[in-house]
């Protein structure tokens, strides 16, 4: 990969390969992936090779291909492969000869680019150039570009296009066999329906032939099988000619918005979405590409305006990267969709939704873009039947929410059985749907933290009541008596340390129970006073008691005398230790599962991801901030401590080790610890993104510039912004959204400035100095 090859008004905007590899194709598959938060197209070369992964996703389209599967989001038909012949010879870069090539991702413009001279091995020389884009002006849309000029005589190409529902996940098919046709001699439609959820998908392309810029009609041909439908094309072309075909495609499906009703008729969205490409095929490629750019400028870079300063320009970069897949990711346009973990990138994962959203993802929304992070917040919310049917499965009350979901009715989605036990040899069962339930808690703090940024009072009347007195009540119904020791426990649990299973007293899980416990008595005065009637629907008669009641008797660990360090479960402290070294250097994630199998893991003090360095950061943003439990000095402790154990294993975990080294002061490390974070998926291992992206890795990269480097908090509905900036950065500048203000800020060293548009007091701490301004104000920084 190559980060350098921006220039002029492209510089730090332009990801690069400029060495074609059939055995690394997964890596710019995915981290070049194009998406709108409608699809997710990855970026699989128009060639075919075998190694490939053509993957095409449509939001929230979730299915369940059999009954000893787990519902997923399916892989629909292709319309990205070109199968070339060039004088009858199959055109692929594994023969004959490559030069200058360069395929890439031009972050700015949201399109993919690949160019290259092909010397066929009959020693014909051509030059080729595609592009690509999946438009953010108009959500259906996917467009693309070929063009060929000969370079040493005379050719015939020959290429074959149009819509293969022949695709997989991995082997498992998701359809039925639909309708096919070919109209006006143009005009391609391909329907295909899930086997399980019912849901139409209606797939329409054409094609557009030009020969020197000028429109031509090749002679063509039309085919049809099994679940396939193409055009074949052919067209001599002169040295120095240049011929170009282009694309568009559009995909719609019965469980759009818009078609999701009584009144829905396939019949009638074939109808409307050929109608669109006929428009779409007289605005022709070259506009509709524009209008795509224009909608990237305007609704993304011009809205967040991240820019730093940096000695390694990798950096701004990356910052780009991360605000490029939030946006790709993002289903905007839907409040039934969530993100899924690996987004729209990928099949690992399923596309279900973890904790990744509430407590990584969730975060830049809230700062950066408050509509779409009510939007992913309401997901949640039309799961709270699934989440009332797992409590009720489990014998708990209130809302106890799928560790991994889907479809907001689908409920826990989370698979029985995962990778090998390497000493049995046997599957290792996946045990985090049955007993890694922080993650109620974790929603309950994504609404409190939502709301304290935005103010959006409405979202608690209509929803975030709801949700926390719900997972109140979940909380309370699973706390478990320990009659000797007179106190509430959790027992048999998996916290976010996910090498650590069936352990008690998860100190991150029951700190964020207690935490959703107080959450729900405070909401439930203040409801009680604003909105009685309400309150006396949402809250039953011995709520508050029962909440007050077993969040002061639930035991809550303490840290240890000598050093400040809580311990990570009952347990955690007394483990044996082992030398970690070769797991803190490896360069693939999770090998010691190649020397340990889990139930030998769970035995040794190692831990996975963050655990207690992530409750630091979660509690010093809420009422509990000023518990000395939390103290700077505890952060410091504890930070020292669990990093020299953790592997950082999953993705998750580096940019909060980033933030917390930054606010301790060990800038260096936080350096460090961010460019790993950026390395997860842009670094130089080839197949570290094979599977697809890491979502929450991604908006890690963000996290660990705002709350780590700018010091952006919101502590109990308060501002705070104390910068830590790394000795590599000079300048950084970006906006943020505080209870309904933009906020532009504009950080040095030595000083802080911010702006607002509004003429409303705003209010925020710096260093222990509660300052207010009304337009704009400057303050000095100390270190």
């Amino acid at each position: 990969m190559d980060y350098s090859i921006g220039k002029d008004k492209y510089e730090n905007w332009i990801l690069g390969d400029q060495d074609f590899s059939a055995f690394h194709l997964g890596k710019t598959e995915t981290v070049m992936l194009l998406g709108n938060g409608y699809m997710g197209l990855r970026s699989a070369a128009e060639e075919p090779y075998l190694n490939e992964k053509r993957n095409l996703f449509i939001n929230g389209t979730f299915n369940k291909a059999d009954q000893n599967e787990v519902t997923e989001l399916p892989n629909v038909a292709d319309a990205t492969r070109l199968d070339i012949l060039i004088d009858g010879e199959r055109f692929s870069l594994e023969f004959g000869e490559t030069g200058d090539y360069s395929k890439q991702l031009n972050l700015k413009d949201a399109e993919l680019t690949r160019s290259f001279v092909w010397t066929s091995p009959q020693g014909k020389k051509l030059q080729f150039h595609f592009s690509r884009f999946v438009s953010l002006a108009h959500p259906h849309l996917i467009g693309m570009k070929m063009e060929i000029q000969s370079l040493s005589g005379a050719v015939e190409v020959s290429i074959e296009s149009g819509l293969s529902a022949q695709v997989t996940n991995s082997g498992v098919q998701h359809f039925l066999e639909g309708d096919r046709k070919i109209s006006e001699g143009r005009f391609i439609q391909l329907v295909q329906t899930t086997t399980q959820s019912g849901i139409d998908f209606v797939h329409n392309t054409v094609h557009t032939l030009k020969l020197n810029d000028e429109e031509i009609t090749a002679e063509a041909d039309k085919y049809m099988e099994r679940r396939k439908v193409w055009m074949s094309y052919k067209c001599k072309v002169e040295q120095g000619d240049r011929f170009d075909l282009e694309k568009l495609t559009t995909v719609h499906t019965s469980r759009d918005k818009e078609r999701d009703h009584e009144q829905y008729s396939l019949a009638e969205m074939q109808k409307q979405s050929m109608g669109e490409l006929k428009d779409f095929d007289k605005e022709g490629f070259e506009r509709l590409r524009d209008s795509h750019r224009l909608a990237w400028q305007e609704n993304v870079w011009n809205a967040y305006e991240f820019e730093v300063e940096s000695e390694n320009p990798d950096d701004q970069l990356a910052i780009r990267f991360s605000l490029y897949h939030l946006t790709a990711m993002a289903p905007a346009h839907d409040d039934r969709m969530g993100i899924g973990a690996k987004a729209l990138s990928g099949e690992a994962y399923k596309g279900h939704s973890f904790w990744d959203t509430e407590i990584f993802i969730l975060p830049f929304f809230i700062y950066s873009n408050p509509d779409t992070a009510r939007s992913l917040l309401q997901y949640r919310y039309h799961g709270m039947a699934g989440a009332r049917q797992k409590a009720e499965q489990f014998g708990y009350a209130g809302a106890m929410f799928p560790w991994e979901m889907a479809w907001p009715t689908d409920g826990e989605v989370t698979p029985e059985w995962g990778d090998i036990d390497i000493v049995t040899g046997e599957r290792t069962k996946i045990w985090s749907g049955l007993i890694e339930h922080h993650l109620s808690a974790d929603i309950a703090f994504a609404v409190y933290q939502y709301v304290n940024v935005t103010g959006d009072e409405e979202f608690l009347e209509l929803c975030g009541y709801e949700m926390v007195f719900d997972t109140a009540r979940f909380w309370s119904s699973r706390f478990e008596w320990n009659e000797e020791e007179q106190r509430f426990e959790i027992t048999d649990v998996i916290g976010p340390d996910e090498y650590k299973e069936h352990v008690s007293n998860n100190t991150f899980t029951n700190y964020l129970a207690y935490f959703n416990l107080m959450l729900a008595m405070r909401y439930a005065e203040k409801l009680a006073k604003e909105n009685p009637a309400l309150w006396k629907s949402l809250v039953g008669e011995g709520d508050h008691a029962n909440w007050q009641s077993k969040a002061e008797q639930l035991f809550l660990p303490e840290p240890r005398s000598e050093d400040l360090v809580l311990p990570q479960d009952d347990t955690y402290l007394e483990l044996p230790e082992i030398k970690l070294d070769k797991y803190k250097t490896q360069t693939k994630a999770r090998t010691i599962y190649r020397d340990y199998n889990p139930e030998q893991i769970n035995g040794i003090q190692v831990t996975k991801q963050a655990d207690i360095v992530l409750l630091f950061f979660l509690m010093e943003q809420t009422f509990l901030k000023d518990d000395p439990r939390f103290s700077r000095k505890a952060k410091k402790e504890n930070f020292i401590y669990y990093e020299a154990r953790t592997l950082h294993d999953s993705s998750l975990s580096l940019s909060t080790h980033a933030i917390a080294a930054s606010q301790i002061g060990e800038q260096e490390l936080a350096y460090s610890l961010f460019r790993k974070t950026c390395e997860i998926d842009m670094g130089p291992n080839m197949h570290s993104s094979d599977d697809g992206i890491h979502a929450a890795a991604i908006a890690g990269i963000w996290k660990a510039a705002v709350f780590g480097f700018a010091g952006v908090r919101q502590a109990d509905g308060s501002l705070q912004i104390n910068p830590r900036m790394p000795k590599e950065w000079r300048h950084m500048r970006f906006s943020i959204f505080w209870q309904g203000e933009l906020l532009q800020l504009d950080i040095t060293e030595k000083r802080l400035k911010i702006r607002s548009d509004s003429q409303r007091e705003i209010q925020f701490e710096t260093n222990g100095v509660v300052y207010t301004f009304e337009d704009s104000i400057e303050v000095q920084l100390k270190h």
